[in-house]
């Protein structure tokens, strides 16, 4: 690395210079591939598998349980899919099909959780009816085994959210609460528990009476059994856009909810998206709670994808809002991914987890490494409550979105086991949809994440050598006019990353060297007197 701050020399005789330094630095690569781990599949088959979630034992953090719809290509049989590692998420058995009879009454639509004994708790959808509705399995066994299905509702509703009370101090330590929108006017939320691992579940239970219309219920549990529910509020017209996210809370096991339709205002992407196969895609809420005891212990955190309301751009971002005050009031919108705004770039379907330190980490889909047709995995993480983000690419392999049947296609998952960051995807890079999964280093990722940066510094960028894209790094002390540009060996300017003006902090920007040729490339930082130059090896 040659860094200068003065311009007695010009640039081309800098990378001159450059050229004679040794190696491309294996050893900050190696370094940095300590964060991000290697994308897997949890089980791979040639069943479908979609609609992603992950939960972690509350008793023995090394047993996570997984599942997704699964769809059988050749019989259209549809399920939710079995996936347990006990090691932390080094290794993984599973099965594609949930066991608990009657097998042909299931069709995926999986919801999960695992209560204060360690059972594994499953709602799913069942059709062909009468009766149509959301039905229950439970495991004791860690899922090798399934207990035939109760029913929770026989009324025809959309996916159940399902989450356990797992802290110890809570009044209702150990009920589990399910959640779902019911599929008739007005569409309302509706709620039931169980206090006995599911072998009783209360009657179901209407939380609000929305005008026009409730889409998606999500569940989190706070501090002293503080159970809250969010959901959308939609327009009353296809393709029902997202236009307010609504709150409920309970201090009471669910026996009485404090409403609010309107808790903030949001304007989701509620449709399709032709240039991704013509995906389906929505901006529904998802909600997560800080149980850490730190200094946000209670923040209650949901995320939503937005676009033409700031601080959304004209393209589809990560949207978050918080509070912290049990959801009486929440702060206006905090744009989660950090690429430039109304770049033509695609976020969608987040999933939110806090971790045991307080992070906050949302995976999402992106494409401002692809091409428009494909997409990536992204994970944006905060360690200041959303104030500030950095953001990370999951691997570097991309897949084309396509049409999945029965559109099982709306959810990603999340959790974490200490330092170790779980999220799990599905993709079709493998040539059918599965499930992926991949370790990340939170600790590796704090050290490039102090809210306010001492130095200018211009980081090695990752992954090096690369082919074709790879992510530029950068901390700006104070804030100011900014340029980030690549060059090649012979001083032309390829690529203007950045030209604008930048606050203090952390920031990255993707490099997308399709096109080029093969060989040794420059990228220059610079802001007011201060620069950095350092060069990447592009393989062809």
């Amino acid at each position: 690395m040659i860094r200068s701050t003065t311009s007695h020399f010009s640039f081309l005789a800098l990378l001159a210079a450059m050229i004679l330094v040794s190696g491309i630095g294996t050893d900050i690569v190696q370094a940095q591939s300590l964060r991000v781990g290697q994308p897997f599949r949890v089980y791979p088959s040639n069943v479908m598998q979609t609609e992603t979630f992950v939960v972690r034992h509350p008793l023995n953090s090394n047993i996570l349980f997984a599942s997704a719809s699964t769809i059988n290509l050749g019989s259209g049989f549809t399920s939710e899919g079995i996936y347990v590692s006990t090691n932390a998420g080094q290794t993984w058995r599973g099965n594609d099909t949930c066991t608990g009879a009657p097998i042909s009454f299931h069709r995926g639509d999986p919801a999960i959780a695992i209560d204060k004994n360690g059972t594994f708790l499953l709602t799913r959808y069942g059709f062909p009816g009468p009766p149509t509705g959301i039905y229950f399995h439970s495991s004791t066994d860690l899922g090798l085994t399934w207990s035939s299905q109760r029913t929770i509702t026989s009324q025809d509703a959309d996916r159940a959210s399902l989450v356990s009370d797992i802290i110890p101090a809570s009044s209702f330590y150990g009920r589990s609460y399910a959640a779902w929108v019911r599929l008739s006017s007005p569409y309302p939320v509706y709620y039931s528990y169980t206090d006995d691992g599911g072998a009783n579940w209360s009657a179901p239970a209407q939380v609000n009476s929305p005008s026009p219309r409730s889409q998606g219920a999500e569940l989190s549990i706070g501090p002293n059994g503080r159970t809250s529910l969010c959901w959308a509020r939609v327009v009353n017209i296809s393709p029902y856009i997202e236009d307010f996210v609504g709150f409920a809370t309970s201090t009471d096991g669910g026996a009485n909810w404090s409403i609010s339709e309107n808790a903030f205002d949001v304007n989701g992407i509620q449709g399709t998206f032709p240039q991704k196969g013509n995906i389906r895609v929505n901006g529904l809420p998802k909600i997560d709670t800080d149980n850490t005891g730190g200094p946000r212990h209670g923040w209650i955190y949901i995320v939503t994808t937005q676009r033409n309301l700031l601080p959304a751009g004209s393209d589809p971002d990560i949207i978050l809002n918080r509070s912290s005050n049990n959801g009486h009031t929440w702060s206006g919108g905090i744009r989660v991914n950090q690429d430039p705004l109304n770049n033509g770039k695609t976020q969608f379907f987040p999933a939110i987890h806090i971790d045991d330190g307080g992070g906050i980490n949302v995976i999402y889909y992106d494409d401002r490494d692809t091409t428009p047709d494909s997409t990536g995995v992204y994970l944006s993480r905060s360690t200041d409550g959303g104030d500030t983000w950095s953001d990370h690419p999951i691997g570097t392999q991309r897949f084309k979105p396509s049409f999945v049947a029965l559109n099982l296609a709306d959810n990603i998952g999340m959790t974490s086991v200490g330092t170790t960051l779980w999220p799990i995807w599905m993709d079709n890079s493998s040539g059918i949809y599965q499930m992926w999964a991949c370790p990340i280093d939170l600790v590796a990722l704090n050290v490039d994440e102090s809210a306010l940066p001492s130095a200018f510094e211009l980081l090695q960028n990752f992954p090096n050598p690369f082919n074709p894209t790879t992510q530029i790094s950068f901390r700006l002390a104070e804030g100011g006019d900014v340029t980030l540009r690549i060059y090649d060996v012979l001083g032309r300017e390829v690529s203007t990353l950045v030209d604008e003006r930048l606050q203090a902090g952390n920031h990255s920007r993707a490099f997308d060297a399709y096109g080029l040729g093969g060989g040794v490339y420059f990228y220059r930082l610079q802001s007011g007197q201060h620069s950095q130059t350092m060069k990447m090896l592009l393989l062809k």
